[in-house]
């Protein structure tokens, strides 16, 4: 079978990116083929390829999440979820290559979706929705505290919101002034970042912040986290690698086998909540497939408000 996928074919950023013909091989033990019906779009996108180092890796395919039908299945093939059929409907995390029309996949990264999940919901929650799990696992946030999330207006943000609500934590989230009523939706407490962030944080908070959590990766982020936690086992950041080495706190990365394997195990869950109502990805924009690097521009200048998806 032939098909439309975008490979990254060196480190120059998007310049390299580029939409190529490619054979969609037939599934073998343990594999599905999906038709691709929505692929979620991140920063890590991106991030990843600049991080190659070896030219002999390219072209490198893009892209971690999916939504889509599928039209093939290999022998002995099970699900993540369980079994597997042609036109079952699914949802797929760690998979190189999303952005595509069809792809063949380890059924080990695949769920069964319920038939009234959307498909867009389903493509952009797991990568989101894994870092923000993790972020409040790692915090350590138990029912009646208080923690401060950087950069709450963003998918992670949102998502994690909504997380902490069910597990009766509360959540002090900074954002612009323009988005406030958006850490609001998702019941968080909002307050604007910029000077006298510390004053205000303390101000807003219904008891002492306990954990900071940053996916804004500001210095202002560092210097407050600092100042309001003392426990740097609860300073967590997604988004500043080099403050976290520099003051000794913890930076997360999915590539980090122990994060990997956290994230694995909480996909189910995640889908589960998505289904029955309790978590919402709040869908920015939708690019067509052929649009994707316009898409990557979107999420990579910051200004995205929510999550981005490709629909093939």
């Amino acid at each position: 079978m032939t098909g439309i996928k975008w490979v990254a074919n060196g480190t120059s950023g998007l310049d390299d990116f580029a939409a190529v013909p490619c054979d969609v091989a037939d599934p073998g033990l343990g594999e599905l083929t999906v038709r691709v019906t929505a692929a979620g779009v991140n920063p890590a996108d991106l991030k990843h390829v600049a991080r190659i180092t070896d030219p002999a890796a390219f072209p490198v395919p893009i892209g971690y999440e999916l939504a889509g039908v599928v039209t093939a299945v290999g022998p002995d093939t099970r699900a993540a979820s369980g079994r597997v059929r042609v036109g079952d409907r699914v949802a797929a995390f760690r998979v190189h290559g999303a952005y595509a029309t069809e792809m063949t996949i380890p059924a080990e990264k695949a769920f069964v979706l319920g038939s009234d999940v959307p498909d867009d919901q389903a493509a952009g929650l797991l990568l989101a929705g894994c870092t923000a799990a993790e972020m409040l696992t790692r915090s350590g946030a138990r029912a009646g505290d208080t923690v401060l999330f950087h950069g709450a207006s963003g998918a992670v943000g949102a998502i994690f919101l909504q997380l902490a609500t069910l597990s009766d934590v509360a959540v002090v989230g900074t954002a612009g002034p323009d988005r406030q009523d958006a850490v609001e939706q998702f019941g968080g407490i909002p307050v604007v970042y910029g000077d006298g962030l510390v004053k205000r944080v303390q101000q807003a908070a219904p008891a002492p912040v306990v954990a900071a959590l940053d996916a804004a990766g500001t210095a202002e982020a560092t210097e407050v986290s600092l100042s309001l936690v003392d426990d740097r086992s609860r300073i967590i950041t997604v988004a500043d690698r080099k403050a976290a080495a520099e003051h000794g706190f913890v930076a997360l990365s999915g590539a980090a086998p122990a994060s990997a394997a956290y994230r694995d195990g909480v996909r189910g869950e995640l889908l589960k909540l998505l289904a029955t109502g309790e978590l919402v990805v709040p869908i920015a924009r939708t690019f067509p497939l052929d649009d994707a690097v316009e898409a990557l521009r979107l999420v990579s200048s910051g200004g995205a408000r929510g999550k981005v998806v490709l629909v093939p």
